[in-house]
């Protein structure tokens, strides 16, 4: 079951970006160096250390630089040379106070950059946590893509490694289809196809891993994307300068290197966002992680080119929120738990909302840290707005069921259903808890 809900903006800076080396193999004399992820939301999350520290990041495609979050003060984190600088974000006039630091050693796997050049934002809105429901600190962009050879291969989440001179480069020479791609800045582009209603437009599209959505297409850039008849308004996902919105909307066909996806679910952020990421690119658009994980997808910016394979995900249906709640993860609460420690001394067994037998078990209750889940975002008009649920809703219980029992992403497995399913859920709102009850509509 798919499951795409945020796609994370990233800003333009207000100062000079550096160049940087990138990353070297060390204490190895392998040509790959494997490192698994985790793959949230269609987006790819490795393990980076930051001089000895290890966090986990998204691995953007879509970026040039190196960016830590998630922290109150600079002090937090061990970081070298750090100047304070600042930000500007997306449609944004005011700056954001940062810090940018030099001299510092990143690693990934066995590979590894010195005097790496790294941006620390401390803007409590700048944080992916809440959207993907794990602890997230970082994103790396170009610096991990350049100088080898780097196999994205979300069946087994797994990123590979490569040595330009490797086997491995003849290996998808023959067995991958071949991709030309453009480098600019430090990024990924490709051109694409696409079929709005009966129209063939040819686009070039930004190749972004931390975009969750299937394809992004900027209208107001071009007269022949036309918007379908068929649409709706929705939250698109967060930046630095707040919420990103826009359009969705199913095109007839997305096609790339004579793949062909019908029907796909395609994103049109509104113009002011558009204008700002795209100004002198010729962009008009982006391919995100909702078509790239149906690939083994290889890059290879020395050369220019992407290398797809297709794999089990390929046939997979493209869907969307049906029920226009953004659910966010919060923080964290106690909760108090009983469990049942049987007479014959056999294992503990939770109970949470059952009655125990109390003559076959004696008791004792558990505090355990759950997470918090509260509404972020309801869509106007959608069934779930209708019922009544509203921002800032605590959620309580999913048809009956603790939330906290759920992770995020399980959570919105509910929400991206792609049955027109009924759902119950329960809120606290300023302290006193109602249930509200939708059903799940297709719109597109």
């Amino acid at each position: 079951m798919k499951k795409i809900i945020l796609f994370f903006c990233l800003f333009s800076f207000a100062i000079p970006v550096l160049s940087q080396e990138g990353f070297e193999f060390v204490n190895t004399k392998s040509s790959k160096i494997r490192v698994p992820f985790k793959l949230i939301n269609n987006l790819v999350f490795i393990p980076v250390k930051v001089n000895g520290v290890e966090f986990l990041f998204l691995l953007d495609s879509g970026v040039r630089e190196t960016i830590l979050f998630g922290f109150d003060d600079a002090n937090e984190v061990n970081l070298n040379h750090v100047e304070k600088i600042d930000f500007k974000g997306l449609g944004r006039s005011e700056t954001v106070e940062g810090f940018k630091s030099s001299g510092n050693v990143l690693t990934i796997g066995k590979k590894e950059s010195r005097n790496h050049l790294l941006y620390l934002i401390l803007d409590p809105s700048f944080n992916l946590s809440s959207f993907v429901g794990v602890s997230v600190n970082g994103i790396v962009g170009s610096a991990a893509f350049k100088n080898y050879l780097v196999e994205i291969d979300y069946a087994k989440k797994v990123v590979n490694f490569y040595k330009p001179n490797s086997k491995f480069h003849k290996t998808i020479e023959k067995k991958y289809t071949k991709v030309p791609i453009i480098i600019e800045k430090g990024k990924p582009y490709v051109n694409s196809t696409v079929r709005v209603n009966t129209t063939d437009v040819l686009v070039k599209l930004l190749i972004d891993t931390g975009n969750s959505d299937a394809v992004w297409l900027f209208d107001k850039l071009s007269d022949k994307l036309e918007l379908p008849e068929k649409y709706f308004e929705d939250y698109l996902g967060q930046s630095i300068s707040g919420a990103v919105v826009g359009k969705r909307a199913r095109i007839s066909q997305f096609s790339i290197a004579g793949y062909k996806f019908d029907s796909p679910v395609v994103a049109y952020p509104d113009s002011i966002s558009s204008k700002i990421i795209s100004l002198r690119s010729g962009r008009l658009g982006s391919l995100g992680g909702e078509i790239l994980k149906r690939f083994s997808v290889v890059f290879d910016y020395t050369n220019g080119q992407l290398f797809l394979k297709k794999n089990k995900l390929f046939k997979s249906s493209f869907t969307y929120n049906k029920s226009g709640v953004e659910i966010w993860h919060t923080g964290s609460e106690l909760v108090k738990k009983m469990i049942a420690v049987p007479d014959h001394n056999s294992v503990i067994v939770s109970v949470d909302d059952r009655k125990p037998d109390p003559k076959t078990a004696n008791f004792k209750y558990r505090v355990e840290l759950k997470p918090i889940y509260e509404i972020g975002h309801v869509r106007e008009n959608s069934s779930a707005y209708k019922s009544g649920l509203r921002p800032a809703d605590i959620l309580v219980a999913i048809d009956g069921k603790p939330a906290y029992e759920y992770s995020l992403q399980e959570i919105n497995s509910f929400l991206w259903s792609e049955d027109e399913i009924w759902i119950e859920l329960k809120i606290r709102r300023e302290g006193k808890e109602m249930r509200f009850k939708f059903q799940l509509l297709n719109v597109l």
